[in-house]
């Protein structure tokens, strides 16, 4: 069934997506980053091979920031142009896709053929991106998955002045010791991360549909307050933690039909 192969080696978690002759999305695996990408590459490929049958001579594509170190990889294409592909497969149409992703931020107009129209990245700030409230989910005893849930159970949100994420958590801190409850912290907290988020897609310009990807879209509270600052209706594809290995593997598929 596996026609090629996507590896989206990332910051914080790695995936391989498998797609069939027709683009279809049939297997894929996430876990957290290893440092140790050759060999958890390789990990990745014995695992696809021994539960989907031999893999040679299939074109692998990697992407992310580790895709020059998957040294098997047929092609390499920057998580950019792989985020797009994938999502306007999924979706069938263009539009503004925001990929909010551990350690970095993307916004990418897509045109109405699937290209890459224009784009801006935050990759030098962890504010507007997932890293932004898993360094406080700790600091206020929350689950990271639970704390969407949690913030949109509040009635009450207080401002995080701060889109540095060291200034945030001592503004953090420094609520809490004045007796300020988790919840309208948590809520004030994704709403500065969001915020960050709405100001990239002005820079480049919201051209509807509105589409989200990346691990951090699963969070509703994100989901809901991007809808909220932007206005527009937010729409996800199927799989928005895979966009990037399922637009690679859709790129490997092209290798396959020259």
């Amino acid at each position: 069934m596996i026609a090629s192969i996507g590896i989206d080696v990332g910051s914080t978690t790695a995936k391989i997506v498998g797609v069939d002759l027709e683009g279809k999305f049939v297997w894929s695996y996430i876990e957290p980053a290893d440092p140790r990408v050759e060999d958890q590459v390789q990990k990745f490929l014995n695992l696809i091979e021994k539960e989907t049958g031999p893999i040679e001579g299939k074109p692998i594509v990697a992407t992310g920031y580790g895709r020059n170190l998957v040294h098997q990889a047929t092609k390499k294409v920057t998580e950019i142009t792989c985020h797009a592909r994938g999502v306007f497969k999924q979706l069938g149409h263009g539009g503004t896709l925001v990929d909010i992703g551990g350690q970095d931020s993307k916004v990418i107009i897509i045109g109405p053929n699937g290209e890459v129209v224009d784009f801006t990245m935050n990759d030098k700030c962890a504010a507007g991106t997932g890293r932004f409230l898993e360094n406080t989910a700790g600091r206020l005893r929350v689950k990271l998955q639970d704390m969407g849930e949690v913030a949109l159970a509040s009635r009450d949100e207080v401002t995080i002045s701060s889109t540095c994420t060291v200034f945030a958590e001592s503004e953090i801190i420094s609520m809490i010791a004045h007796g300020v409850k988790v919840e309208p912290i948590l809520k004030g907290l994704h709403r500065a991360l969001v915020k960050r988020i709405v100001a990239m897609i002005r820079s480049v310009g919201l051209v509807p549909p509105l589409m989200l990807s990346g691990g951090v879209v699963k969070n509703p509270a994100i989901r809901k307050m991007i809808e909220e600052e932007t206005g527009e209706k937010v729409i996800l594809p199927d799989h928005p933690q895979f966009m990037g290995a399922y637009g690679a593997a859709l790129i490997g598929l092209k290798l396959v039909r020259n």
